[in-house]
């Protein structure tokens, strides 16, 4: 599955949830590097989730700006499916 067809999946699923608002970020020359595919307020927590096909890897800016939102009090992953972000919605972490 392509990584498109992975964050759409994503949107899909957090589309669907009561009181939640998501969005894709772009990146660019306007946008910020290391900002994750998907950003949401779910229920009133902030979530954000890197996308990756598996085996995909973080870069190291990835990295550091997935720990700075946790840090931060919010929820950040990197996943590979909608069933992987739906096990970090409901709290089950990366299954």
């Amino acid at each position: 599955m392509l990584e498109k067809e992975i964050v759409a999946s994503i949107l899909k699923l957090l589309r669907a949830r009561p009181r939640c608002f998501a969005w894709k970020t772009h990146g660019g020359m306007y946008g910020t590097a290391g900002i994750p595919d998907i950003v949401a307020c779910d229920d009133g927590r902030f979530v954000a989730f890197e996308v990756k096909q598996p085996g995909g890897k973080l870069t190291t800016l990835q990295t550091i700006t997935l720990g700075r939102i946790r840090a931060s009090g919010g929820v950040a992953e990197m996943v590979t499916s909608a069933q992987q972000a739906q096990a970090v919605l409901d709290g089950r972490g990366d299954e």
